[in-house]
């Protein structure tokens, strides 16, 4: 059964009187293919409608939508011979980072995404997507390891953020954010990121100091959740609607501010209307980005990559 969020409850309540038409149609073999066809067309038009004008935090509630597909679709969907890899060499291996070599379209690569899972099982095993140090300790050794065999770096972020729990800061979660983000910005190999649905603090640019970053259209990215925001500014969680305006946390806002490289369409309603198609989509996308970055060599990647960065800091939009 499809998850509707709470601004699409029109659109719900057309897709159910469609869905009862067709129980009828195969109960009693009445016809109503034009009552179905004029509810379809005036379901997709409210959909069509409804998507234009979605405010950031609509963005947000799109972006956490449950039924949206996670790093490992993607991962499943565009590489083959996928071999995960697994452990920090130092603790233990983390499930909210999952990553492994594999071929992107006939060449080798190193994959690295965080997951969230898809159900309440797979969310506990992943932690929601939200590293311990380890997991960021993981992805620093992957990425060191893809420089040494001259593999390009594909990740995909999905998270709320690293995980603020007491073991993970005892353990140095800020130093091992640090480390990946340093790793990223060092490796002498193409390394493109994206942003699949909720980029979160450095829990997120730990796997995303790249030479391109990609967005999709309805993903965020930000420094603070909307939530979170409102909470320390407002002392009220109910004011996340007004964070998120003022956060710029959209895909729109962050191409605008040069943050982001790119911004991929979604289908209408969502990339969890046509999951196959978004993966697709962003396959096209990634090919496009990496054919140029192959061509230059270590030290002219980590150059670029750290001049790329610099320039947020000096344009004064971080």
């Amino acid at each position: 059964m499809r998850h509707f969020l709470d601004f699409e409850k029109p659109i719900a309540e057309l897709e159910g009187k469609i869905e009862e038409l067709r129980r009828t149609t195969d109960a009693g073999g009445i016809d109503v293919a034009e009552e179905v066809g004029r509810l379809r067309d005036k379901a997709q038009s409210l959909l069509k409608s409804t998507y234009a004008k979605l405010t950031p935090w609509q963005k947000a509630q799109v972006a956490r939508h449950p039924d949206r597909p996670h790093a490992t679709d993607y991962i499943n969907g565009l590489i083959e011979d996928f071999l995960p890899l697994a452990g920090d060499r130092a603790f233990a291996d983390d499930a909210a980072v999952i990553g492994g070599m594999g071929r992107f379209r006939g060449r080798a690569v190193m994959v690295l995404g965080t997951e969230r899972g898809n159900d309440t099982e797979s969310r506990v095993k992943h932690n929601f997507g939200m590293a311990r140090p380890e997991g960021y300790r993981k992805a620093k050794r992957l990425m060191e390891l893809a420089g040494r065999f001259g593999l390009p770096i594909l990740s995909f972020v999905d998270t709320a953020g690293a995980f603020p729990g007491i073991e993970a800061e005892a353990r140095g979660q800020a130093e091992a954010i640090a480390r990946s983000i340093e790793a990223g910005l060092e490796a002498p190999v193409p390394f493109i990121a994206t942003i699949i649905g909720e980029g979160g603090s450095g829990g997120a640019i730990a796997l995303a100091a790249a030479d391109r970053v990609v967005m999709l259209e309805h993903a965020i990215y930000s420094v603070i959740s909307p939530e979170g925001c409102a909470s320390i500014l407002w002392r009220d969680a109910a004011q996340a609607s007004t964070a998120a305006e003022a956060l710029k946390l959209t895909a729109d806002d962050l191409r605008k501010l040069n943050l982001v490289d790119a911004v991929l369409p979604e289908p209408l309603g969502g990339a969890h209307r046509d999951a196959e198609a978004t993966i697709a989509a962003l396959g096209d996308r990634i090919a496009d980005l990496l054919e140029p970055l192959v061509e230059l060599d270590g030290a002219t990647l980590r150059a670029r990559r750290r001049e790329k960065f610099l320039e947020m800091g000096r344009s004064g939009v971080i």
